[in-house]
């Protein structure tokens, strides 16, 4: 990585190839941040650091690894635990979604989702956070949901477990000098909900975000210190309203968003 003793440090990005993860990884690189770039295509993270290293002038590694796969999933975690390397950042964005209802699905499908949203985020933050705590800074980031706080199947409770760790984590490592945040976003104009096979007429066009956007209020929030970030007022208005409407009248709006 770069020994520039001007940069801020050094990001690690999972899913960081399109989206979200690539919105991170350009505005962390436009802020001066080298990168780890995470994804499971090896070809296009080459493309998206080669990109980034031209037009930023920042060094950019690539790690290819599938996160459902423990192996490769273990030489993410050996990175963020590298002490002569350290990241001061990181990002866990990578994302998996089913359309189908809950027993539509294969056990093992499920299964594989959960590996993503919930154990690669757990085994990643427990690496981060030992190599963190020794140098007493650093922050991470974990992309979360609104759904979060909606009924809306094992996603939602797979996203819950992400909000509920966050918080904790905030609080629990920020007298030591680390950030903890869950990013919440609603509906957002990515790549996830096509390669779900969800149409943008799925729900309202008030309710899609622009991925730039949402990234840029997250890391304003991060930089802030704040346990979450809930970009757009409307789905502030949902998480609070979520918390307050009982969830048998919640559970009528599970099919929005898989059409």
């Amino acid at each position: 990585m770069s020994s520039n003793a001007s940069s801020p440090g050094t990001a690690l990005i999972t899913g960081a190839t399109a989206g979200i993860g690539h919105s991170f990884a350009v505005q962390l690189a436009r802020r001066g941040h080298d990168l780890v770039l995470v994804a499971r295509d090896k070809a296009r993270l080459e493309a998206v650091a080669g990109e980034l290293r031209s037009t930023y002038g920042v060094a950019v590694e690539v790690l290819p690894a599938d996160l459902v796969d423990r192996a490769e999933l273990a030489t993410v975690e050996a990175r963020l635990a590298d002490r002569d390397r350290p990241v001061d950042v990181l990002v866990n964005n990578a994302g998996f979604g089913l359309k189908k209802r809950f027993r539509d699905n294969t056990v093992e499908e499920e299964n594989a989702m959960l590996d993503v949203l919930v154990t690669a985020v757990l085994r990643l933050s427990h690496a981060a956070l030992g190599a963190m705590s020794e140098r007493r800074r650093g922050g991470i980031i974990n992309v979360s949901s609104v759904a979060a706080f909606l009924p809306r199947g094992s996603y939602s409770a797979a996203k819950a477990w992400v909000n509920s760790f966050s918080e904790w984590a905030h609080n629990e490592y920020r007298d030591e000098g680390i950030t903890v945040t869950a990013l919440c976003p609603g509906f957002t104009k990515t790549e996830f909900h096509q390669r779900m096979d969800v149409s943008r007429g799925s729900a309202p066009d008030f309710m899609w975000l622009d991925a730039d956007e949402l990234v840029e209020a997250a890391l304003d929030d991060h930089a802030k210190g704040r346990a979450y970030s809930i970009p757009s007022a409307q789905y502030k208005v949902i998480a609070t309203a979520a918390r307050l409407v009982p969830n048998r009248l919640l559970q009528r709006f599970q099919t929005l968003g898989r059409k």
